[in-house]
């Protein structure tokens, strides 16, 4: 136990005490959640499926539902193992599958060059290696099911204030002055977790020196259903295919200097150096709405869990957005906790008991560590200009299209079946 966690013990414990004795409401809690975002809200749903109670503290107010006419420029990944957590929570309906864009096929080339890759799904019986779909969509119809859960509390407009790591449980205190206790508390706040701070876990962090653009464009030509990303000179452009088979959300990795230039640019002269970075491959290019960019950052938490505590998604480890994986990863850290906590209480042990939750802490570092370093990898390999470098990137991306065993071993991992939980793998859905 951290010396912050034992020095508020016995403030939290004597507080505590004198608020039953005025007799102030203390809500007990198996779980509370610090954050709603779509990995705070997957756990909570597939924790009240345990039977367990439990509690999302969130600052905001839940969303709206998503508006139909307008595209987001916050588009997620969704491979088939995160959608296989999804329809376990019977969250992946009829309304997810209409705003969903499957695509079936990965093109990968780099610019000027005879180096290409192809992936498709079928190689291995999938006809879909993904969905292109909104955060703001699967945000919602998690908030959604969360909401119709008995055994749920949602606690909007409010944020931790201090806890303690009891021997038994946490004690927790609300912006609000309301008192919670658990018996473990997750960190799902986000890449700038607070509760990860409080806890003093320290952060292994690094800056890819590169900016991400986000747009959504109009393309000449009809995508296809095709994920498409070109390596350049100057960056990294990923085209994803979106429901309108014109439209694309576009994700452009570069120097910060060339980000900002490409943000504050004419819209003509943006299309133009979109088109050319891009190849014409979908034909001539037209911005729609507004661009944004921000900066790119790894970050890996030293410990993902200790004594009533366990990190999630982005409070434990951010990768490379190109990698599309940013949210299958929180979603299979999701798999592995609801595992883990399901065989602790069939075994009837304390679910915030430290030793028990290595295995949770081992696998998840593990499955991220290696996200982390082959991300750095492929961003060492396929960054900068040098011929020698470029004619090396593009015999290997030509060599690896047509070695036997790499392209299958690759769309098992993009599609997740190299992450996905036993227990969830186990699952038949319709």
């Amino acid at each position: 136990m951290h010396w912050r966690g034992k020095l508020w013990v016995g403030w939290h414990v004597n507080t505590y005490i004198r608020k039953r004795r005025g007799q102030e409401a203390v809500q007990a809690f198996d779980v509370v959640i610090n954050g709603g975002g779509i990995v705070g809200l997957a756990l909570a749903c597939g924790l009240e499926i345990n039977s367990l109670r439990v509690a999302v503290v969130e600052r905001k107010d839940p969303e709206a539902i998503p508006l139909t006419n307008r595209t987001s420029l916050d588009v997620l990944t969704i491979n088939t193992a995160s959608r296989r957590l999804l329809q376990y929570l019977q969250v992946w309906d009829n309304t997810i599958e209409q705003h969903a864009n499957p695509y079936q096929v990965m093109e990968i080339w780099e610019q000027d060059s005879f180096g290409k890759i192809a992936f498709d799904g079928a190689q291995l019986g999938y006809l879909k290696l993904g969905y292109i779909i909104e955060n703001s969509m699967i945000h919602y119809a998690l908030w959604r099911r969360a909401s119709q859960l008995a055994g749920i509390t949602l606690m909007n407009h409010a944020s931790l204030r201090q806890v303690a790591w009891g021997q038994n449980e946490a004690f927790i205190t609300l912006n609000d002055d309301r008192m919670l206790t658990a018996r473990l508390v997750v960190a799902a706040d986000g890449a700038n977790s607070w509760l990860r701070q409080y806890a003093d876990i320290p952060l292994t962090f690094w800056d890819y020196q590169h900016h991400a653009l986000l747009a959504t464009v109009r393309t000449e030509q009809h995508h296809g259903n095709i994920a498409r990303q070109v390596f350049h000179g100057d960056g990294i452009l990923a085209f994803l295919p979106l429901r309108d088979p014109h439209l694309c959300s576009i994700v452009w990795s570069l120097a910060p200097d060339i980000a900002h230039q490409c943000l504050i640019q004419s819209t003509d002269r943006f299309n133009d150096a979109l088109a050319i970075a891009f190849n014409l491959a979908l034909g001539q290019c037209e911005l729609q709405g507004i661009r944004q960019i921000f900066p790119l950052r790894a970050r890996y938490a030293r410990d993902f869990a200790a004594h009533r505590l366990v990190l999630v998604g982005d409070a434990a480890h951010t990768i490379h957005p190109l990698a599309g994986q940013g949210a299958n990863l929180g979603f299979m850290d999701v798999a592995a906790l609801l595992g883990e906590l399901k065989r602790l209480q069939k075994a009837g042990k304390d679910i915030g008991h430290y030793p028990y939750l290595r295995c949770y802490e081992r696998n998840r570092k593990h499955r991220a560590a290696l996200m982390l370093a082959s991300m750095q990898v492929f961003r060492t390999l396929f960054d900068g200009k040098h011929p020698l470098k470029k004619w090396l990137r593009s015999a290997g991306l030509r060599l690896a299209d047509t070695l036997p065993g790499v392209k299958p071993r690759f769309i098992r991992q993009a599609i997740g079946l190299n992450d996905m939980a036993a227990w969830l793998a186990a699952k038949s859905f319709d």
